[in-house]
């Protein structure tokens, strides 16, 4: 205690305008990068560093200081050409009118949200068109994003359903949803790394797979020979799923309730209507 008292008596407007330049820069590097999968490859090489750092300082190795001192520049430059292209997308956005608006935090996905992929996976799988429906979690995806056709549209069944009809322009890819947004669509996936044994599962749902072996992200698979609707988390699949299914799995991932159970909603609830009067009013 005697420690931080000593500590704070010897700080004064200049220090605490220093501590709060170097916090608004790792911040901002933070913020450029956000929405890429080198966010995480940036905190794992600062945890490394700040490890290392510390065993260094606390053990007085002069030598093995000196090595870690003369290492960092040359770590640094290491860092900034294997971000290269992360690094360029960042500042593209910051230089977009109105990306400063974009600092907030990513949205939760919404109960309504995931009864209208429910509603949408059904009615396709009734008339067997394919589909491949990436929801986006903890990390980013705009790295795929970019590589189809931004929409930036409200998440509807109708949308989903028209997206995905046969033979038009944008069918033939994977739409990303964010929050309560579907940010594109006609997007290219990686495939699966591990080969897919059943004769049903084809280039969808190894992309549906392969996304998911790569990020936290859930695909949910529609197949287009089969109708058969599937889950992909974490590398696996779940398949043979019905509208309930997959609504409740999908609150279950994305909406998880620590403190107790959460009421689910059903995929055909609606909202309930007052019951009319004996003179017909309501």
């Amino acid at each position: 205690m005697a420690n931080v008292i000593w500590l704070l008596s010897k700080l004064d407007l200049r220090n605490v305008l220093d501590i709060l330049l170097v916090a608004v820069v790792i911040y901002g590097a933070l913020w450029l990068l956000r929405g890429t999968q080198a966010v995480q490859l940036l905190r794992g090489v600062i945890f490394l560093a700040l490890i290392i750092a510390s065993i260094g300082s606390i053990a007085g190795l002069t030598a093995f200081n000196w090595l870690i001192s003369s290492g960092a520049q040359v770590l640094a430059v290491v860092v900034a050409v294997v971000l290269q292209p992360e690094l360029r997308r960042g500042l593209e956005r910051l230089g977009r009118a109105g990306g400063l608006g974009r600092l907030t935090g990513r949205e939760q996905v919404l109960d309504h949200v995931i009864i209208e992929i429910g509603t949408a996976c059904r009615r396709l799988a009734e008339r067997r068109q394919g589909a491949l429906i990436v929801i986006e979690r903890e990390t980013g995806l705009q790295d795929y994003v970019e590589t189809g056709v931004e929409i930036d549209s409200q998440v509807t069944s109708e949308i989903l359903q028209t997206i995905f009809f046969p033979n038009t322009a944008l069918h033939d890819g994977a739409v990303i949803v964010r929050g309560a947004r579907i940010v594109a669509a006609a997007c290219v996936l990686p495939l699966a790394e591990t080969i897919v044994s059943d004769a049903h599962l084809g280039t969808r749902h190894r992309a549906g797979v392969g996304i998911t072996e790569q990020t936290d992200a859930i695909s949910v698979i529609v197949s287009e020979e089969t109708g058969i609707i599937s889950l992909a988390r974490n590398g696996r699949i779940v398949r043979h799923l019905d509208e309930q299914a997959l609504v409740v799995l999908l609150q279950h991932l994305l909406q998880p309730e620590p403190t107790g159970s959460r009421r689910l909603i059903r995929p055909d609830a609606r909202p309930r209507q007052p019951k009319p009067t004996r003179n017909g009013k309501s």
